[in-house]
């Protein structure tokens, strides 16, 4: 995974409408200060340039997640799908916090900053355990790094001049999650016949007098051609059983954030409240940016 996209993964797993909230801030606070001329109109541009790329960002995922239809778990297809189930309510995490049993949180402490009398952000942490969706069909385990969450319950406390707030995902909820599925073991097990045939000579060759014991039919004491290709014979059909036992068994089922960097959601929201929030978002983005370009022409008219 290249840099760029792990710190892109890294944004997306914190609170996106948070980081742009506290970018239009700073940027309408930059230009009050600055004062009239073209400092104001790089502060303003800066705005507009940022309500341009979110609104091009919510719609993307908005779209994505009426593109793409709800999948069960058993039969899901590997790549990309969109799931909904219930999330376990076995093996829950507490939030650092309050101590809240969860599938999964975030918290973040800020301290007030009496001078420049603001919340300045001093703590911060997001869980990485996985948990269990179950639908009718089966159950996936989720590995939510690097998720983005959206509709989480939100909970703010105060204490000695702090501000804790932290967000949660309760189990035994309803769960919508949009990512990677992949299956490990059973039939999609990867298994090489070559390799592990290979293996399986050399482990006889270790024990040279079981191997002639077994494969030396004229007991001359040698292994000769004929010999070792009922040997290898041997070995190949002795392979392909245990591959086929393997595949045999049942698979575990996971989703994940996409290697390609698509949008991996998870969130107790419908698929249909997710996308009109998403669709909102876009609106009032698209709205800062139409304002921002607006206010930048009728500055640079004045300069």
């Amino acid at each position: 995974m290249s840099l760029e996209l792990a710190g892109l993964r890294s944004l997306r797993s914190q609170s996106l409408n948070g980081l742009l909230a506290a970018a239009y801030f700073g940027a309408a606070g930059a230009a009050f200060h600055v004062g009239p001329g073209r400092a104001r109109l790089w502060c303003v541009g800066a705005a507009s340039v940022i309500g341009l790329l979110a609104w091009g960002a919510s719609l993307r995922r908005a779209r994505a997640i009426a593109n793409i239809a709800t999948s069960r778990i058993a039969s899901a297809a590997q790549g990309y799908v969109e799931l909904q189930g219930r999330s376990t309510t076995t093996d829950l995490i507490y939030s650092p916090l309050t101590q809240t049993p969860c599938i999964w949180y975030r918290y973040r402490t800020y301290e007030r900053d009496n001078r420049e009398k603001e919340w300045r952000e001093i703590d911060s942490g997001v869980s990485s355990a996985t948990f269990d969706l179950l639908d009718s069909s089966g159950s996936c385990t989720i590995d939510p790094d690097h998720a983005e969450v959206m509709g989480a319950e939100v909970v703010t406390r105060y204490a000695n001049e702090h501000k804790h707030v932290e967000e949660l995902l309760h189990g035994g909820r309803t769960l919508h999650a949009l990512g990677e599925f992949i299956t490990i073991g059973g039939a999609h097990t990867a298994l090489s016949l070559r390799e592990d045939v290979n293996a399986l000579l050399t482990t006889w060759k270790q024990n040279p007098t079981d191997l002639h014991r077994r494969f030396d039919l004229n007991r001359d004491g040698e292994i000769d051609l004929q010999e070792w290709e009922l040997a290898r014979r041997l070995a190949v059909r002795t392979v392909e059983h245990e591959h086929r036992n393997i595949r045999a068994q049942p698979g575990v089922h996971m989703l994940r954030a996409p290697q390609d960097g698509r949008l991996f959601l998870l969130s107790p929201l419908s698929p249909q409240a997710l996308r009109r929030r998403y669709l909102l978002w876009s609106a009032l983005h698209l709205s800062v940016y139409l304002g921002g370009a607006f206010i930048a022409l009728k500055v640079l008219l004045k300069i």
